[in-house]
């Protein structure tokens, strides 16, 4: 009897401490886990494999695209079928066919007033020029200028509610930038094509081809194709950086834009004269080779090897100068000197920066226009 009732004593005491008052109850031991609710499921981190990949081209296609005209040409092209069949000139008199030959580009408009650029190939020789709006309206358009050396022609139309692109500035580009090219490719309106600058620099050689003058391609691997002549090539803030001009013809991801800097430095020339003027400083130069630098103990430049007789620089430039900048800008070849020369404008006052016997110089020459047997 005694051993049931200390059980029950024992068990009253297990039962009062169950139900003592949560007010009552002594602190939790630090040693016990705290209670807590489940913690809701997370997503798993995004996986960024490009960390620079815009998420779409769809606002700057948006931006792009009403800018962008395609342009049809016609060319009467006279052929004599004896010429046809044997190859050469006719030369017995008989009457020329003509035919009509068409072919397709592609144009941006560059502002309000209907000005139109587009590749000099695409409109070379045509007699008759079509520009197609993306809203669908086809009207014909003039040649104001052009500028074969760089493969760029002014065009102008008569039209209202155009919409112009914005002309970036081709010197900010990187090598692996994001870069749209946007155009005509095989009469395909307004096809956008996606790719990354590739490279900066090129030059005719570069593609294969021979062509005198300087020359300072972009390549990219956005996809061009015969049509895109002459259409933009835009970064992904939508400003045209450059003009779609050429493809490799051995392989796919070549294409070649003109930068747009290039054709800024032309543009107001071609309004004005419908041609560029070319300036001339009077010297005759030569690139400054790694042997030849270390031969003259002097900086990179351009050396100067000849100073013509009544030229701009006659007097003041001496053979053995080293031209180091124009205009402020770093001069790092010939051919740059000579573009930078050529688009000067005839009459205006130039500064070259020069090193000539172990100092420094800043020299003031105004261009002239380059003398008919010097053209070429």
């Amino acid at each position: 009897m005694r051993h049931k009732v200390l059980c029950l004593i024992a068990l009253c005491q297990v039962a009062g401490l169950a139900c003592r008052p949560v007010g009552d109850a002594p602190a939790p031991s630090s040693s016990l886990p705290a209670l807590t609710s489940p913690l809701p499921e997370t997503e798993p981190p995004v996986r960024v494999v490009y960390p620079n990949v815009p998420g779409s081209f769809v606002a700057t296609a948006k931006k792009v695209k009403p800018t962008v005209v395609n342009i049809f040409t016609a060319q009467i092209v006279r052929q004599s079928p004896f010429n046809r069949w044997f190859g050469f000139d006719d030369l017995f008199g008989r009457p020329h066919r003509e035919r009509i030959q068409r072919s397709l580009g592609s144009g941006f408009i560059i502002d309000g007033q209907g000005f139109v650029l587009t590749n000099f190939h695409v409109i070379r020789g045509a007699h008759e020029i079509l520009v197609q709006l993306e809203d669908g309206r086809e009207v014909p358009a003039e040649v104001v200028g052009v500028e074969p050396g760089i493969d760029v022609a002014l065009l102008h139309v008569e039209a209202t509610a155009l919409s112009p692109c914005i002309l970036g500035n081709s010197e900010n580009l990187e090598v692996g930038e994001w870069v749209l090219a946007v155009g005509n490719p095989f009469g395909l309106s307004h096809t956008v094509t996606a790719g990354i600058v590739s490279a900066k620099g090129r030059d005719y050689r570069d593609l294969g081809m021979h062509q005198r003058g300087y020359q300072n391609f972009i390549q990219t691997d956005a996809s061009i194709n015969p049509g895109n002549s002459g259409g933009p090539l835009v970064n992904v803030a939508g400003e045209v950086v450059g003009m779609n001009t050429a493809v490799s013809a051995e392989g796919q991801g070549l294409g070649f834009a003109v930068p747009i800097n290039m054709i800024k430095a032309v543009l107001q020339q071609l309004k004005r004269t419908g041609r560029v003027v070319p300036a001339w400083l009077g010297i005759g130069i030569r690139d400054m080779t790694p042997t030849l630098q270390q031969r003259l103990k002097g900086p990179p430049g351009i050396l100067v090897v000849e100073v013509f007789k009544g030229g701009p620089a006659d007097g003041t430039l001496r053979p053995g100068d080293v031209i180091t900048k124009f205009n402020g800008a770093t001069v790092k070849s010939g051919s740059e000197l000579s573009w930078m020369t050529s688009t000067a404008g005839v009459g205006n006052e130039v500064q070259l920066h020069i090193h000539r016997d172990g100092q420094f110089l800043d020299i003031p020459l105004r261009v002239v226009q380059k003398p008919a047997l010097r053209e070429q």
